[in-house]
């Protein structure tokens, strides 16, 4: 059984609102991972600290590009009107409760 008018309407209410998130919480990751200047008065340690925090923020970056793109991918499916809420491991139907919370998921519980 596939989803509802009404529960892909929803869905697709709350994804455009997490893409919008998403790209401006990007926007201020990439703000945040701009190099570390050699030239910058700041002591060793605290220079470190700065490279450790870019990479950690780098990290975060790539999570949340993958994140967006899944998002996305999901908006298409959904706006389309192509197959949209099977387990893309067992085919089983993916619940609505779990798409409203991770509307980018591919995958059941038992197969995630």
């Amino acid at each position: 059984m596939g989803l509802s008018t009404k529960e892909r309407d929803l869905l697709i209410s709350k994804l455009k609102s997490k893409i919008e998130r998403t790209i401006k919480k990007i926007e201020r990751m990439q703000d945040m991972t701009q190099p570390i200047s050699p030239e910058n008065a700041i002591g060793r340690v605290s220079r470190m600290d700065a490279i450790n925090n870019k990479s950690v923020m780098e990290a975060a970056l790539r999570t949340a590009r993958v994140d967006l793109d899944a998002m996305q991918l999901a908006l298409r499916k959904l706006t389309s009107g192509a197959e949209f809420g099977q387990c893309e491991r067992c085919g089983s139907q993916i619940p609505f409760q779990r798409l409203a919370l991770m509307p980018g998921t591919t995958k059941c519980v038992h197969c995630a």
